[in-house]
C-alpha cells in the first residue's frame, strides 16, 4: 500500500460534488449558487407554488361556488353486495357498519347508506344510517328488518 492506491472507505463518501472549497476546485466562488438573490443565501426555501413572482396558478384560476362545511357524506353499499357477503358465508343474519368495516367495505367512521341495486334473497337484519326506498322495500320483501341509526 502506498499513496497511489489510497481511497476512502466504502460508504464514507456521499457527495458527488464538493462545493465552496476554493477556486482550484472549479466550483468555488459562488459555490454553484449563482449571483445575488434569495437562492444564493443559506436558509432559503421557496414557498409551495411560488412561480418566481409571476401570479401563481392557484391565484390565476377563477373560483366560484360554495362548499357546505356541514355536508354529511355517506358511503353507499348496494344490496347485491350484501347478498354476496351472505353467499360467501361472511354474514349470517345481521349487517351493521362494524361488520362491513371488518370486511373492508366501509371505513371506521364512515356513514352507511344502503342502496337498491341488485336482488336480495337472504333474510337480513340491516342496520345503517340511511336507506333508499328501493333498498328498504327489497330488504323487507325478503323478510328482513331495517334499523336506522
Amino acid at each position: 500500500m502506498d499513496l497511489s492506491n489510497l481511497k476512502p472507505a466504502e460508504g464514507s463518501t456521499h457527495n458527488s460534488k464538493r462545493v465552496g472549497r476554493g477556486q482550484g476546485s472549479g466550483k468555488g466562488g459562488t459555490s454553484t449558487r449563482g449571483h445575488k438573490g434569495a437562492k444564493q443565501h443559506s436558509g432559503y426555501s421557496r414557498k409551495i407554488g411560488f412561480e418566481g413572482g409571476q401570479m401563481p396558478l392557484q391565484r390565476r384560476v377563477p373560483k366560484f361556488g360554495f362548499t357546505n362545511i356541514n355536508r354529511v357524506e355517506y358511503t353507499g353499499i348496494n344490496i347485491d353486495v350484501l347478498q354476496r357477503l351472505v353467499d360467501e358465508g361472511k354474514v349470517t343474519e345481521a349487517i351493521t357498519p362494524e361488520i362491513l368495516n371488518e370486511n373492508g367495505l366501509l371505513g371506521k367512521r364512515d356513514r352507511l347508506k344502503i342502496l337498491g341495486r341488485g336482488t336480495l334473497s337472504a333474510k337480513l337484519n340491516v342496520t345503517a344510517h340511511q336507506f333508499s326506498k328501493t333498498a328498504q322495500a327489497a330488504i323487507e320483501a325478503a323478510g328482513g328488518t331495517v334499523t336506522t341509526l
